[in-house]
């Protein structure tokens, strides 16, 4: 599972003196632990009224994107008057991020009151819930206790057997699909897609990347099977210029959407959302074309191809697989088609690392390799400089920490170099603390 996060409790809702901490309790056990099914889940929210139940929820799932997807969701619906409940995985930053309603983290108030709630609820059901499950019943919980009016609800692995597939949703959305999770999901696309097609529901609508053909038709017979309407965006009517750091772009009636989001990828996600508004529309939402509009523009989201830093221009990308490598490669190319890149670059050993630097190090001056902060899943930095090395990126250093490597990287290069520090969400919290200190010192 994710790594853990513990932080200081706010002094607004104080908890009782009791002992209890709810962010231990919700990231109890090792990602090794993951059981996936839903009888437990069904369990949990039953014990607690059926939470999920209070609101239309948007579900969403896929392999990359899903994120940034579930963000611009939730920035149209917010921006078309909707009080929204955001749930997301892994967390960047803290912790609470992973809970959001209008885009505001859950306080830790709220969240130690709704974990006491899921506790007791869990005391009382056969079977002890997962981690995964735990939090997955205090944000529906919390969306209910705050009176939203929508929730989008992102899938925290696969989908089929993801607690998160306890819900009867508005609409679905199912990003872009590769390789990712293998070990779980199957060592085919039709097998991971097939997992990620899970997720659909009888007659609920579905709105689906274009993806690889192989995971296209399984799509396809998932919501033929359930007779759910499947709704393909328009990709080739997508229309892009960059104006410095930012892109704007117009879709099928949709003109001028400036986007705060950097990365090639980010306008097909954006359609994405534009797609589901529409299907949300003949579910009974009122969602204008302006609020598409503005809640597109007004969607922030951390460690995605974001700009950070200057002198030397520093990029964080939370590019963890194959087909996330490939896009960051892609956006690099397109914002500095002439500039240096120096990557600090982190992995894991679970994943197509190989793939991944042969698709980055074409690019790569110079690479600072370091470990992500999974101890259990972590490349070592040296097997990983190996890999660079290999590759053809002879300017390879392997170094004893991430801020070791973000130090080094940003000191080294020249002002009108770029900077990108990738290869794991896991990673980004750390970057930025380096990042902090790095301008502190200055």
């Amino acid at each position: 599972m994710a790594r853990k996060e513990r932080a200081a409790s706010q002094t607004e809702g104080a908890a009782p003196d009791d002992g209890f901490d709810a962010k231990a309790y919700l990231q109890q056990g090792s990602w090794r632990d993951m059981d996936l099914g839903l009888d437990r889940t069904r369990a949990l929210l039953a014990a607690l009224g059926n939470p999920q139940d209070a609101y239309p929820i948007v579900h969403v799932a896929g392999t990359n994107g899903k994120g940034s997807t579930s963000a611009f969701i939730a920035g149209i619906l917010q921006a078309a008057g909707y009080d929204t409940g955001l749930f997301t995985s892994p967390f960047i930053l803290r912790f609470n991020e992973r809970i959001q309603v209008n885009r505001v983290d859950i306080s830790d108030g709220e969240l130690d009151e709704v974990a006491r709630a899921v506790r007791d609820a869990a005391a009382s059901i056969d079977v002890h819930p997962t981690a995964f499950e735990l939090i997955t019943a205090v944000a529906l919980e919390h969306f209910r206790r705050r009176g939203c009016d929508a929730v989008v609800l992102e899938v925290g692995l696969g989908g089929r057997l993801d607690a998160t597939n306890v819900v009867v949703p508005a609409a679905c959305a199912i990003t872009s699909i590769a390789f990712d999770h293998m070990r779980i999901l199957g060592d085919t696309l039709a097998q991971i897609a097939a997992e990620k097609a899970g997720i659909v529901k009888p007659g609920v609508p579905v709105v689906s990347y274009r993806q690889a053909p192989e995971a296209q038709a399984v799509i396809e017979d998932a919501c033929r099977a359930a007779g759910s309407v499947l709704v393909f965006p328009r990709f080739g009517r997508i229309h892009v210029r960059q104006e410095g750091f930012s892109q704007v772009f117009s879709y099928d009636g949709i003109a001028d959407v400036r986007l705060s989001l950097l990365g090639t990828y980010q306008p097909c996600n954006a359609v994405m959302a534009i797609e589901v508004a529409r299907v949300l529309r003949t579910r009974g939402l009122a969602i204008s074309d302006d609020a598409i509009k503005r809640g597109l523009e007004t969607t922030r989201w951390p460690g995605r191809f974001e700009l950070v830093a200057a002198s030397p221009t520093t990029i964080v990308d939370g590019g963890h697989n194959e087909q996330g490598a490939a896009m960051l490669a892609s956006s690099l190319r397109a914002y500095f088609p002439h500039r240096t890149v120096t990557f600090v670059a982190g992995m894991l050993k679970d994943k197509r690392y190989r793939d991944m630097v042969a698709l980055v190090a074409p690019l790569a001056a110079k690479v600072y390799c370091v470990e992500p902060p999974e101890p259990e899943r972590a490349l070592p930095a040296a097997d990983l400089a190996q890999e660079f090395v290999r590759a053809g990126v002879a300017d390879t250093v392997a170094c004893a920490s991430i801020a070791d490597g973000v130090h080094r990287a940003r000191a080294e290069a020249s002002p009108d170099d770029v900077v990108c520090c990738f290869g794991s969400l896991y990673s980004i919290s750390e970057v930025m603390e380096a990042l902090g200190s790095s301008r502190r010192d200055a």
